[in-house]
């Protein structure tokens, strides 16, 4: 049979169904068995991973040493932006801090994880922005961009092409760009209107291609160009509280006057009331303080009487309840002003060991009473 011919043939005479397709014959060739190697998948068992203990000490070092190259390499990447800071970064700042818009900030990949962040950070201190996905861009997501913008735009290379075909948008809607990357002749920085240069970085991975020390300066130069925005403009501590009410960073901005008890809830008597009055005022204001602001005619604070002084009173078989409160309240009580960082008050009460503390006001009216419970409720204890 020629090479390449057909096995089979077509049988003569009617009744011809098909091909007759010739019996495959069975391989007599012997097949390898798998053996299960111990620990592995095979066994029924995942391979545990090697310990410390395991490892040989040279390799152990090694690793570390190689560790220390990455962060040492990031770190360099970091200090070498500080030479190229100039007018072009002074350019970019005005146009930040003046923006009549919003401050929009985009890139790819890594690049754009980045950029995430930078806008976070902007907004935190008070400059509207938002971040806009390259891709997303191009299907509707560019109506987010609007006239008085200013684009912020991250890309090492200069050449993602998500992002370089979004510039002639950009040019019609009348939003200058400001391209932070590598490479100052790329397309992105021939279509910005200011160009941050942050240099050729090498990165710090063994095939010099993994997004590191290249992503560390652009992170570092975002945060540079926000806080260099942040310092040039009146915000402060005040402003900052608004923006973040949650968590430990607005707890160490916030005021007394956020905390305390006042109006309705404020308890207020008279230095001339009874015993008995001061009780009742305590027994009745919404929230039950432990204690009430004890003031003159004026409203100016001249004392506390707080729970404990009840106990006390107690304890001493001194109940007269017809007594006026200004025999047996507490004189001169430490007090603080509804501006004090919260912080600031809760480190009194630790130090002076009280529950309560009267606000004050500039002429000495007592606008507020603050109770260790709600500092308890806020998380300063």
């Amino acid at each position: 049979m020629p090479p390449g011919a057909s096995s089979w043939q077509a049988p003569p005479g009617r009744g011809y169904k098909g091909p007759v397709m010739a019996r495959a014959t069975r391989s007599t060739a012997r097949k390898p068995r798998l053996r299960a190697i111990p620990g592995s998948a095979l066994a029924g068992n995942t391979p545990e991973p090697s310990t410390p203990s395991q490892q040989s000490q040279d390799e152990r070092e090694a690793t570390l040493a190689y560790a220390r190259s990455v962060l040492e390499a990031e770190a360099q990447a970091i200090l070498g932006l500080m030479g190229r800071l100039g007018d072009s970064f002074l350019r970019a700042l005005e146009l930040v801090r003046d923006c009549p818009g919003q401050t929009v900030v985009t890139g790819m990949g890594k690049a754009g994880l980045i950029g995430q962040k930078l806008s976070a950070t902007l907004a935190s201190t008070g400059i509207r922005s938002v971040f806009l996905h390259p891709a997303e861009a191009v299907h509707g997501d560019l109506g987010r961009v609007g006239r008085g913008d200013v684009i912020l735009a991250l890309s090492n290379s200069g050449a993602s092409e998500e992002l370089v075909r979004l510039l002639p948008s950009f040019k019609r809607l009348g939003a200058p760009v400001v391209a932070i990357t590598g490479d100052p002749e790329s397309p992105l920085a021939r279509g910005a209107e200011v160009v941050l240069d942050i240099g050729r970085i090498e990165e710090a991975c063994p095939m010099g291609m993994v997004p590191t020390a290249s992503t560390a300066a652009l992170h570092a130069i975002g945060d540079a160009l926000a806080m260099a925005v942040l310092r040039s403009r009146p915000f402060g501590s005040a402003e900052y509280a608004l923006l973040h009410p949650g968590g430990k960073i607005g707890r160490s901005v916030m005021r007394v006057f956020e905390l305390m008890r006042s109006g309705n809830a404020n308890p207020v008597v008279r230095e001339s009331a009874k015993l008995s009055e001061a009780v009742v005022v305590m027994t009745n204001t919404p929230g039950r303080p432990g204690a009430t602001n004890i003031v003159d005619r004026q409203g100016r604070l001249v004392g506390i009487f707080t729970d404990g002084d009840l106990r006390r009173l107690v304890e001493r078989g001194e109940t007269d309840f017809d007594r006026p409160i200004r025999d047996v309240m507490g004189k001169r009580p430490r007090c603080v002003g509804p501006e004090v960082l919260a912080l600031e008050a809760t480190k009194l009460m630790r130090e002076f060991r009280v529950d309560q503390l009267p606000v004050v006001d500039a002429e000495g009216k007592a606008v507020g009473l603050l109770d260790v419970q709600d500092l308890l409720a806020a998380r300063y204890f």
